[in-house]
């Protein structure tokens, strides 16, 4: 290991004497020395590690939030140190200065992050790796397979396999601007899930940095932490710096489509209908739908609109007598049918449509909740809701002053018929749909913030009798810190478990085992982390 040079040393001591934090200013000192050893000379550090006084830091440290109630004027807990490594070895520094002088971590990908836990930690003084250097996609069209690093997106990965195959797509969510290492840790459903299973079904490799600063791959780390971070979240074992994924079959030619009903338009009967229809239907479509308040047709008082959104892997003409012969309530046409790319779909998904296909690669201007605040919350079904039921649901919908929003995502297809212990992603076979409930608002101010927030927990607990029950499930990658939360430091199984057991279900216990064995310490640590026991 180098010794740090004298420039170097006061370079670093110098930025120190800015810092007042609520540590003990030796500890920083003692802290940024030791990441000072993996850097030659003073020129590259400056480009990897910005501290508060930095000019750089504050907008290095915005520049991936999504949510405005994570921005300034926020009073959010902000890192110590930010590091945007350019090479592996700097992520081990970060790894080990951070252990050896008691600093948290976390790791950012860079897309969406519904709590802020890859940049905030309420839990004391910690660093921030940001894996905005991480973006590199390597195309393999004769195996039909991919390396992606970490710290891209899915807008990027779909993109960059467009210009390498017409016939070749990979299945991941809809959203562009998500980032590949939280997005596939988490799980990854999207428009294709039901034909071939969600992202961390097509996960066949990944490189991982653990706790000790060991590089490993999917034969090192073995077969236990391969299957704990395909579903468990990676941010508990380590950092995850690429993923080998597995790259599917798509055809030259889709079919989309966007069908809206209002109650009016007999929505209730149409979506009822849904839940029986959704789940069994050819695993080639996937049709789901949004959920919110319209403007009545008939007397402009506001409505429930029901947008059916879906992808159909295949031609018009053989969707049609599909859909006449399984679902003809919706009442779909020709006109309705839209042919196009796999790689189109993905822009009319987004809602860019006839925007430059190169659209993609921006990271931030398809962000869904740009310019607002947001809380998102998530459910599943097993049992289909009744008529009655959906009438009360939409009743309640309506009394809100706020805009809550639902989405049904249907499940069934090869999501289904893969075992619900084969990874930590437990909603298999039995489920009917996920629900996703949002809010969303453009006021700034906690006075607005406490209202929409009250509004959508008061909305999710009214939904309690209509969804999974013992344990009421949730889906990892909508991440809901009401579910509840770890202590600071060590947090029982039991703990744990109040919020554990909703996103992995029977693979919570095997999860906190691989925890135990891989990270002993419990230094890979965040709100809702897997505790070791």
């Amino acid at each position: 290991m180098k010794t740090p040079n004298a420039s170097l040393l006061s370079l670093i001591i110098s930025l120190l004497s800015l810092i007042s934090w609520a540590t003990s200013a030796h500890t920083h000192e003692d802290f940024l020395q030791c990441l000072s050893l993996y850097f030659p000379n003073s020129n590259s550090i400056s480009k990897v590690i910005y501290t508060p006084y930095n000019s750089s830091y504050q907008s290095i440290l915005d520049s991936e939030i999504r949510l405005e109630q994570f921005l300034p004027p926020a009073r959010i807990p902000k890192p110590l140190v930010i590091i945007t490594p350019l090479v592996e070895s700097h992520i081990q520094a970060a790894i080990y200065c951070s252990k050896k002088h008691g600093m948290q971590i976390r790791v950012r990908s860079g897309g969406h992050d519904y709590e802020g836990l890859s940049y905030i930690s309420y839990q004391g003084p910690f660093v921030m790796v940001d894996l905005v250097n991480f973006q590199s996609i390597n195309i393999d069209v004769e195996n039909s397979t991919a390396w992606v690093q970490a710290g891209a997106t899915i807008g990027q990965l779909y993109y960059t396999i467009s210009q390498k195959s017409p016939t070749l797509g990979f299945s991941a969510g809809v959203c562009p601007t998500v980032g590949v290492g939280g997005h596939f840790s988490g799980g990854g459903y999207g428009m294709m899930s039901r034909n071939y299973g969600i992202a961390v079904d097509n996960i066949i490799d990944a490189r991982l940095i653990d706790v000790n600063g060991r590089i490993l791959d999917r034969k090192s780390m073995g077969e236990d932490l391969f299957w704990a971070i395909r579903g468990g979240g990676g941010a508990s074992f380590g950092v995850i710096i690429a993923w080998h994924i597995k790259l599917v079959q798509v055809p030259k030619k889709v079919t989309v489509f966007t069908v809206n009903k209002t109650l009016e338009q007999n929505a209730t009967k149409i979506v009822h209908k849904w839940q029986y229809v959704s789940e069994k239907i050819d695993e080639k479509l996937l049709l789901r739908i949004f959920l919110g308040k319209a403007n009545s047709s008939q007397d402009g008082k506001e409505t429930v609109q029901a947008s059916f959104v879906s992808l159909y892997l295949g031609g018009a003409d053989t969707l049609l007598p599909l859909m006449q012969q399984s679902f003809p309530e919706l009442g779909l046409v020709r006109s309705d049918c839209i042919e196009m790319s796999w790689i189109d779909s993905i822009l009319y998904f987004a809602g860019v449509s006839g925007e430059p296909l190169d659209i993609l690669l921006n990271r931030s201007s398809l962000v869904t909740y740009s310019g607002s605040y947001f809380k998102g919350k998530s459910d599943y079904v097993t049992e289909p809701i009744s008529e009655a039921g959906l009438e009360s649901i939409w009743r309640t919908v309506l009394e809100h002053p706020e805009d809550i929003e639902m989405q049904f995502s249907p499940y069934g297809g090869r999501i289904s018929a893969i075992s619900e212990s084969a990874t930590p992603f437990p909603h298999r076979a039995g489920t009917l749909y996920s629900i996703h409930y949002s809010v969303s608002w453009t006021e700034a101010g906690k006075i607005a913030l406490n209202r929409n927030m009250r509004a959508i927990r008061r909305f999710y607990s009214f939904m309690t009798p209509y969804v999974t029950k013992n344990p009421r499930s949730a889906y990892l990658n909508y991440r809901d810190l009401d579910l509840g939360v770890n202590n600071k430091g060590n947090t029982s199984y039991e703990q744990a478990s109040i919020w554990g057991l909703k996103y992995y279900g029977i693979n919570f216990k095997r999860l906190v085992h691989v925890k135990t064995k891989v990270d002993p310490g419990n230094f890979f640590r965040n709100e809702q982390s897997i505790p070791a026991l």
